[in-house]
């Protein structure tokens, strides 16, 4: 078996665990090792897509099982990110990605300072605070596509900063995610049937999706759980600080790439 399997299931498993319990960073953590492996970006995120079509349905199925999805905002969501997901994958294989980059990196950091902001002042949660999901869902799908992960770190995110209760904000988002991964994955193949997407060297990273979707599936009952008993205000805190963690992570990265 391929070497590339392993690495990439214990990305997969990491990966998985942060996504399932905190509603953000399969695709970003996934994606951001494949780009650092030379995979270029349009691959990367047809291969993490692909990956998470099978993760995001385990995922789903746990945050069920837990009670931690709404489901008037699933439906809103989804219907919005499959649109947005759509058309992002159509703009991701017709120009470069990294144009839009900015735009999701001040977003991030914005949203990580409100959630921080809000955990701090340990302000009362609601269960449905974000008045129009389906917009919110489809700029996430359409950052989601571009990026190869956006969808937890967008829609999470805006949701908990607006005042949304975590736990169904965390699963709700997870679980609407397999639609919009679908969709996604729908239209990286439909561009390639066409011949609107010239996928060359996309089978060469099997072993590495193989890996992604074999330890993203093995994690995901435990990320539903862990996103149940762990306590509110801390949940807050940790949400907060992956964001702005990756806003700033992201911002070094794109500063350096103008030096």
């Amino acid at each position: 078996m391929d070497p590339d399997f392993w690495i990439f299931f214990a990305v997969g498993v990491a990966a998985q665990l942060v996504d399932g319990a905190l509603g953000m960073a399969y695709g970003v953590v996934s994606s951001t090792v494949l780009l650092a492996l030379g995979v270029p970006p349009a691959n990367a995120s047809a291969s993490v897509h692909a990956a998470k079509v099978f993760t995001g349905a385990a995922s789903a199925v746990s945050h069920i099982i837990y009670r931690n999805v709404n489901w008037k905002l699933l439906g809103l969501l989804a219907s919005g990110g499959v649109l947005g997901g759509v058309m992002g994958t159509f703009v991701l294989t017709s120009i470069d990605g990294d144009v839009v980059k900015p735009w999701v990196v001040a977003w991030l950091g914005l949203m990580g300072l409100i959630i921080l902001w809000r955990a701090w002042k340990g302000t009362r949660p609601k269960v449905l605070s974000w008045k129009r999901p389906a917009p919110l869902g489809f700029i996430g799908g359409f950052f989601d596509a571009i990026g190869g992960g956006g969808w937890g770190p967008v829609v999470t995110s805006t949701l908990l900063g607006s005042g949304a209760e975590p736990r169904q904000a965390i699963g709700t988002t997870n679980a609407a995610e397999f639609f919009v991964a679908s969709a996604i994955s729908a239209t990286f193949v439909s561009a390639i049937l066409t011949g609107h997407w010239d996928a060359t060297g996309l089978a060469d990273h099997a072993w590495s999706v193989g890996g992604l979707i074999a330890g993203g599936v093995l994690a995901a009952p435990f990320a539903g759980w862990m996103t149940k008993v762990l306590p509110v205000r801390a949940l807050t805190w940790l949400v907060g600080l992956l964001v702005t963690g990756l806003a700033i992570w992201q911002a070094v990265v794109l500063a350096g790439l103008k030096v």
